[in-house]
């Protein structure tokens, strides 16, 4: 699996890939990142790769030049265009489809993507037009760039990777089943003002630990994403015990 990632930040990305339980992604080679300097394919000896925009107003454009010699530099070094008829091209906009973990979790079992990271007011359209497949939002605000967005899809992919997290632990993740994860303890038992650990955890019960937090992950969804709670029955993932516990359920 690889991604190249088109950037006029390279040095964003080096941190990330070494620190962290998820460079085990990247030093069994799992996942490639192979970053792009988009200064490297400008046609002056400024290195400009941004313009005003057409029809005025404030800030500047990431011109279509550099850009698609950027691109062509990329898929040249996978294997040229008839080896990226599967890869998407990702362009990271307010106005692209909102991430969320369907969407990473198919990313994650695909080659790989390009990841166009825009800056200043955005990318030239034709572009996008003619090269972007895949438009992606991390919700209704706005960054500096793309390289934080880029950096987001790396991270919930590689820890999707095998070996890189403990087998068990991306199925019981926030959004692995559609609800959100319930709540976590560890030592001591009891804090110093008194307050314990739910006592079921400390039972020993497997099944009834099992069953509590269930009911965590119901009562947390219904609470805060109640959307979730819906589209969850929609798609048949709540038995007969789930929505006696969720009627019964004071909100």
């Amino acid at each position: 699996m690889r991604f190249d990632v088109l950037t006029l930040f390279p040095e964003l990305f080096g941190p990330h890939l070494e620190q962290g339980v998820t460079r085990r992604a990247y030093a069994t080679s799992q996942m490639q990142v192979r970053l792009w300097q988009l200064r490297d394919f400008a046609d002056d000896a400024y290195r400009r790769i941004d313009d005003r925009p057409f029809g005025g107003g404030p800030g500047m454009v990431m011109m279509a030049g550099p850009l698609e010699r950027g691109l062509a530099a990329a898929v040249a070094e996978r294997g040229g265009a008839g080896a990226m008829s599967a890869v998407p091209v990702v362009h990271f906009t307010p106005a692209g489809r909102r991430l969320d973990q369907p969407m990473v979790q198919a990313l994650a079992q695909g080659p790989g993507a390009i990841l166009i990271c825009g800056r200043y007011e955005g990318v030239d359209q034709r572009v996008i037009d003619r090269h972007v497949t895949l438009e992606l939002s991390l919700g209704d605000y706005v960054l500096s760039g793309g390289e934080l967005a880029a950096l987001v899809v790396l991270d919930a992919i590689a820890r999707l990777q095998p070996g890189v997290l403990s087998p068990d632990s991306p199925q019981h993740d926030s959004f692995s089943d559609g609800l959100l994860e319930g709540p976590s303890y560890t030592r001591p038992e009891v804090l110093a003002d008194g307050t314990s650990v739910p006592e079921v955890l400390l039972s020993g019960h497997h099944e009834r630990i099992s069953r509590w937090r269930r009911e965590r992950s119901l009562e947390w969804t219904a609470r805060r994403r109640p959307d979730l709670i819906v589209q969850a029955r929609a798609a048949g993932r709540l038995d007969a015990r789930d929505e006696a516990f969720l009627e019964a359920l004071i909100l």
